[in-house]
């Protein structure tokens, strides 16, 4: 057997339904010959963004793998695997390398040397019959501890060397790690002395499908709840102890009740700082839960820690709650879910007019509160880009099942929502697929929605169009007085025509749910949708110090 037809048989047995590409690397062809689809896109960046959509709405349990040519091809990748890094997303990633007598001659690109500081596990085949171990390191360190991309290059000139037969690959296990039992004993005895907890919920909810615990976990101790962005949608965000999710942009509610906490319970999070999460105030007792060691103290300063796998560690701490609260709740929720609601109402109040605008061009957040309101939310997958997009849409969001939000932002690549809604609708193809995003992200990514109608991926793509980089109008007045440097023009509905998808741009506050309707209609036959949204140069966001 090949070296590259034992690389396709070993992604089929891990499970691989699908391979995301871009020519030429021989994997590919061996993929499709295995009877593996293969999808090409239109750059590199874009197939690691589907690849890793479909690793986060599975929970990790189906694994998004991308490969790409040596040289450019890996150069051009390395954005798409940087992201995944910076938000712990489990993707394999397989380029070809230069041949072996040259790979380490300056000025070839080796991706073994150069992915190191951007993937969990990295490592260069020098001969066939090792790939089969490779593999095998390669998806048990992806599907084990931290969620992050790994990496194996394969030369060209190993491609077509042999592996014996016949071959004894199997697939990789997974495994979960527990708590320390005494850890679990005195972070239930803070958070059932607490006053006022908070439960703070990251994407480890999501990687150990413990949503179920953590509603339970919160309902027995009567706290509220918010998540990061990443971890969006763990928590039912109508369920009466909800407080929103976190990001730049947040509810009123998550910043006034973080404030006024006396202990913050941190479960499947890093706390790592970003200028697009949630800061923790000072003073606060934190009790850190998380799977990997490295987070502990790396950013908020944490007196209690519990490691291990945010599903295992729910579980155990529901039981010791239980037995110091003799199996059920104090009272407490009426006041707590009273404040709530009340605050929310007002926060709401505050925003109502922009959420219900009549004015032209179009309020960006008439367009998101009226996609909210015509949408199946339960049945809907959505995810942000960066800049407004992102800050406008998370906070006013209401998730009410799992996975059906992707949240990002430990680093901001432009562009990189529309690859996570493709995966998405690959991975959940029952599923309404929505990206959210503006005139500068599709001018990073967009000629990729060509690949959602050739490959067949029905997407809804949400363009608020200004012709502007607004966000960027109080920093960069001078540059646009005199040069007009935050300036951007695109006609994209009819790109999309173009493309051979469906396109409608929308200018009246009347039209918008009936183009949703439209643009839904056209998903549901198979046809990849963008509706384009003349807006206004909107620079408010919910944003609270």
């Amino acid at each position: 057997m090949k070296a590259v037809a034992a690389v396709a048989e070993i992604l089929k047995r891990e499970g691989t339904t699908f391979l995301i590409g871009y020519p030429v690397n021989p994997i590919i062809e061996a993929a499709a010959q295995a009877d593996i689809r293969t999808i090409i896109v239109r750059q590199e960046r874009t197939g690691l963004h589907m690849a890793d959509a479909v690793s986060r709405i599975t929970s990790g349990q189906k694994i998004g793998v991308f490969t790409m040519q040596h040289g450019p091809g890996s150069e051009n990748a390395f954005g798409g695997v940087a992201q995944a890094y910076g938000d712990s997303v489990p993707i394999v990633v397989l380029p070809g390398g230069y041949p072996r007598r040259i790979t380490n001659i300056p000025p070839n690109f080796n991706s073994f040397i150069n992915y190191r500081n951007v993937t969990k596990w990295c490592e260069q085949v020098v001969v066939g019959d090792a790939v089969p171990d490779a593999m095998r390191r390669a998806f048990t360190q992806v599907k084990n501890g931290r969620p992050r991309p790994v990496l194996v290059e394969i030369p060209v000139d190993v491609y077509q060397e042999e592996v014996p037969e016949p071959l004894s690959y199997k697939m990789t296990p997974r495994t979960r790690v527990a708590p320390d039992p005494d850890a679990v004993t005195e972070a239930a005895r803070i958070l059932v002395e607490a006053e006022r907890p908070v439960i703070y919920a990251g994407q480890g909810v999501h990687y150990a499908r413990a949503w179920q615990q953590l509603r339970e976990l919160a309902e027995l101790l009567e706290a509220p709840v918010t998540t990061s962005l990443e971890g969006k949608s763990a928590f039912p965000e109508t369920h009466p102890l909800s407080l929103g999710s976190g990001g730049r942009s947040i509810p009123k509610t998550v910043y006034e009740f973080l404030k006024n906490s006396d202990v913050i319970f941190g479960i499947g999070c890093s706390f790592s700082t970003t200028n697009y999460g949630v800061t923790m105030p000072k003073g606060k007792i934190i009790v850190h839960s998380t799977v990997d060691s490295a987070d502990l103290n790396k950013d908020v300063v944490a007196e209690h820690a519990v490691i291990g796998d945010a599903g295992l560690v729910l579980e155990a701490l529901l039981a010791e709650v239980r037995d110091r609260l003799k199996g059920k709740p104090r009272g407490r929720k009426a006041e707590v879910t009273r404040q709530i609601a009340t605050m929310k109402a007002e926060w709401l109040a505050q925003w109502m007019p922009k959420l219900t605008a009549k004015d032209k061009p179009l309020s960006p957040y008439r367009v998101i509160w009226d996609l909210l309101h015509t949408v199946d939310v339960a049945n809907t997958i959505i995810t942000h880009d960066a800049g407004s997009p992102r800050d406008q849409l998370s906070p006013f969001w209401e998730s009410t099942e799992p996975l059906t939000y992707i949240g990002w932002g430990k680093t901001t690549q432009l562009g990189y929502g529309l690859g996570l809604a493709m995966g998405a609708k690959l991975a959940k193809p029952d599923a309404l697929c929505i990206n959210v995003w503006g005139d500068a992200a599709i001018g990073f990514t967009g000629m990729d929605f060509e690949t959602a109608v050739r490959e067949r991926i029905p997407i809804l793509s949400i363009l608020l169009n200004n012709f502007s980089m607004a966000i960027e109008l109080p920093i960069m007045k001078t540059a646009t007085e005199k040069y007009r440097s935050t300036d951007i023009s695109g006609h994209y509905a009819d790109m999309a025509k173009a493309f051979g998808g469906y396109g409608e741009r929308i200018t009246e506050p009347g039209d918008i749910i009936p183009a949703i309707k439209r643009g839904i209609a056209k998903t549901r036959e198979g046809i990849p949708v963008l509706l384009e949204f003349i807006t206004e140069k909107e620079i408010n966001f919910s944003i609270f110090k």
